[in-house]
């Protein structure tokens, strides 16, 4: 008798195709995750300044708000993780990169003008489970955009 052979990155626990689908139907928006370049010397000025930015991934993905405002019971000169009021949650597949903590994150292209042009910090590497069609990631908001 043999044992069951793992899930692998060909062959996991759900089939490709339901991930397929729940892709093409829920990550309707154009991201992009990018992170702040090196600092590159200015010749002109002979002082460093911000390199262009390095994008992560840019492709399928979502935005959504995740919640309303934690509550955070503070002590008294105890240093707290604040997740503070605009939390939300970045969709993308299972194959893009796993965002770092600190990287931002934009809206290229949505249907609701509203999110493109916004900029969130990710607050933490995106979330990895047993049965997973799509990563999660935690973000909050930096910069308001758009258009409406």
């Amino acid at each position: 008798m043999s044992s069951p052979t793992p899930p692998t990155a060909t062959s996991s626990i759900l089939p490709a195709s339901v991930a397929a689908v729940v892709e093409r139907k829920l990550l309707i928006e154009t991201v992009r995750i990018y992170r702040p370049g090196p600092m590159v010397l200015d010749p002109a000025t002979g002082q460093y300044v911000p390199g262009p930015d390095v994008t992560v991934y840019e492709g399928p993905g979502a935005h959504r708000p995740a919640g309303g405002p934690g509550i955070v019971l503070r002590l008294e000169g105890q240093p707290y993780r604040d997740d503070g009021d605009a939390r939300y949650t970045l969709f993308t597949p299972l194959s893009a990169p796993v965002a770092s903590t600190g990287d931002l994150v934009t809206v290229v292209h949505s249907e609701d003008s509203a999110a493109i042009g916004r900029v969130w910090t990710v607050l933490d590497p995106g979330e990895t489970g047993t049965v997973e069609v799509l990563r999660a990631t935690w973000m909050r908001i930096q910069k308001t955009g758009g258009t409406a």
